[in-house]
């Protein structure tokens, strides 16, 4: 009897990888691996996400304490207001040490007709606020009193829906910090270490073209940013911050892709002038921080002097962060990508063309 051997199977050959895609997975695999860049792509803008969101979070139901000495209407009136929260004290020598030891931001006595209000002059918005909402309430009774109908009347209402948080506002300007950080390390980063090392020589030697080295390089940043994205809006939804994001809040995704390009550029210049790691981060930082506050990421603009906002204006991180505060909170549609999205275009078109122009494949 004979026995046949049956033919061992071969493996099925892998098919090869294209030069853009080893480029593209050995970026991602040493991005991963560098447990200092996940830190300050993820985890440390998430933290001024958390943080805010938890400082801020309560922000639309918190009041403000007086001390109120006595009764009467006018009290009576103020114990109605959302914004105040009434302290009763026996005397106004008390209140009135309650406000000088900072305890209290001012109180108001009454008696029959007579009404005082202190208040303490070391926090001018409080006193500003106690004392407009108290001489509010002062001529109310006074035209009450004289029982005559008020000549003018005020409607007041809401722009926003009354269900907003802080947290809706927040979260476009820390994400748009947070790709910023992304894109802008990770290209000056990548371009300095590849060139310190000699890679950038040997792909330049290569049968590889400059446009797959840096397809493969803003791939892999694109990915990064909509990754930040997902996780940031994934947080920030949780019921603990109670972000609600408007109907069409998926064209902060084409607004995202425009603002990674436009960071990714600056990054690229950055990355061009630089020798080491460490002039890169410092180069980077420069740029990004001070950006971040001037664009309103942290808080809002509307306090900064004029030649202030101007200079904001020519910022690419103002202008992702007003529109992808448009469209995820605001409720607007395609009409608010026009403006930002131009103004990153041109943007990355103008830096990009200025990298390109500085790059350089080898320290000289």
């Amino acid at each position: 009897m004979t026995v046949t051997e049956t033919p061992k199977k071969t493996e099925a050959a892998q098919p090869a990888l294209s030069p853009f895609q080893s480029l593209a997975r050995a970026m991602i695999k040493g991005f991963v691996r560098d447990k200092a860049t996940l830190f300050f792509t993820f985890l440390f803008p998430l933290m001024f996400l958390v943080i805010f969101g938890l400082i801020f979070g309560n922000a639309s139901t918190s009041k403000t304490t007086i001390g109120v000495v006595g009764d009467g209407p006018v009290i009576q009136s103020l114990g109605q207001s959302p914004a105040l929260e009434l302290k009763r004290l026996a005397t106004a020598d008390e209140a009135a040490q309650q406000v000088k030891d900072g305890d209290l931001p001012g109180f108001v006595a009454e008696n029959g007709t007579g009404i005082t209000l202190r208040f303490a002059a070391s926090d001018q918005a409080k006193a500003g606020m106690i004392v407009g909402m108290v001489n509010g309430v002062v001529d109310q009774a006074n035209i009450a009193a004289t029982g005559q109908p008020p000549r003018f009347t005020l409607q007041t209402a809401q722009i926003e829906d009354s269900s907003l948080k802080p947290i809706q506002f927040l979260t476009p300007g820390i994400l748009s910090w947070a790709v910023s950080i992304g894109a802008v390390f990770g290209a000056a980063m990548t371009l300095v270490n590849w060139r310190r090392k000699q890679v950038l020589r040997r792909l330049r030697l290569a049968p590889i073209s400059p446009v797959t080295v840096l397809g493969s390089r803003v791939v892999v940043t694109l990915g990064v940013a909509l990754a930040q994205a997902v996780i940031f809006v994934g947080i920030a939804s949780l019921p603990v911050f109670g972000l609600k994001l408007s109907g069409q809040w998926w064209l902060a995704i084409p607004l995202l892709i425009l603002g990674a390009l436009a960071f990714f550029s600056i990054g690229m210049l950055v990355g061009a002038f630089c020798k080491t790691e460490e002039a890169a981060n410092g180069a980077g930082n420069l740029v990004i921080l001070p950006m971040a506050f001037l664009s309103g990421s942290f808080f809002p603009t509307d306090g900064l002097p004029g030649w202030l906002k101007a200079v904001s204006n020519i910022f690419p991180m103002k202008h992702l962060n007003t529109g992808m505060t448009d469209v995820m909170v605001r409720g607007k549609g395609f009409e608010a990508l026009l403006v930002p999205g131009a103004v990153l275009i041109a943007f990355t078109v103008v830096i990009g063309f200025i990298a390109s122009k500085v790059f350089k494949w080898e320290d000289s």
